[in-house]
């Protein structure tokens, strides 16, 4: 078995899981206030930035520092939880199929999920767009040219976030602390991100990136350079320890 096939394994295994409807329901929490108070997008005038681009940059601000990482900590948990219960682990670890091949398997089912919600998470701003703009009679809704590529670039962004995530609920086997341990890793995000060293704190890189493009649409907000160099190369290597560790550490407690 390779690990594509694997992957497709575990997609069937998730099939009646809650993540889903997770991730609906994280999508009508974070644009249903939005539309409601779409009316306080008219009154940034002193900050210089447009009602359209105000709607936007205020929904995705709250889903990339907290909604967008909260939801992938709960989901990295059930997706390793699905093989806790009822020993199904076990059984896995009997298959004629590296450990390491195993975990990497998951980890592509987590992103994939990942991109799904950040999907979801786009359709509803579109759908709170035109609810925004039927109550209010205006036009809250940018060009689909503008708002793909940028979640594009948040999803890739939150990749190595994930691969932290995915450490966490790999050795951490309690689902309680495991989950906590996540939450606890959000919070300092908007603290790193006003020092130098932000791009050494995966968990933050979703935010940086949406405060980085609020000050690109906002004429009287600062601006936040995103320099590639040492962002990407850092970010790189974060990544790949932390799946190095993961696969190293994948099925352990349960061999013992």
């Amino acid at each position: 078995m390779n690990i594509f096939t694997i992957a497709a394994v575990e997609f069937k295994k998730i099939r009646r899981s809650k993540i889903l409807l997770i991730m609906i329901a994280a999508t009508v929490i974070l644009w249903l206030p939005n539309v409601l108070n779409a009316d306080l997008n008219f009154d940034m005038s002193d900050i210089g930035i447009s009602p359209e681009d105000s709607f936007f940059i205020q929904g995705f601000m709250g889903m990339a520092w907290f909604i967008y990482p909260a939801v992938m900590v709960v989901t990295t948990v059930l997706l390793v939880q699905t093989e806790r219960t009822n020993h199904g682990i076990l059984k896995m670890l009997s298959l004629p199929v590296s450990t390491p091949v195993m975990c990497l398997a998951k980890f592509i089912v987590l992103a994939v999920i990942s991109a799904v919600f950040i999907l979801l998470m786009t359709a509803g701003y579109y759908i709170a767009a035109v609810a925004a703009g039927t109550l209010h009679d205006y036009i809250f809704i940018l060009s689909p040219a503008y708002v793909l590529p940028f979640a594009g670039k948040l999803y890739l962004a939150s990749l190595p976030m994930l691969t932290v995530f995915w450490l966490i609920a790999v050795c951490i086997s309690t689902p309680v602390f495991s989950i906590g341990a996540g939450l606890v890793l959000i919070v300092p995000s908007v603290l790193i991100n006003n020092t130098k060293g932000w791009f050494l704190y995966p968990m933050g890189y979703p935010f940086y990136l949406i405060m980085s493009e609020y000050g690109e649409v906002a004429e009287n907000i600062g601006k936040n350079t995103v320099d590639l160099i040492p962002w990407i190369p850092v970010a790189v290597c974060i990544s790949l320890f932390c799946l190095l560790i993961s696969c190293l550490c994948f099925g352990r407690n349960e061999r013992r």
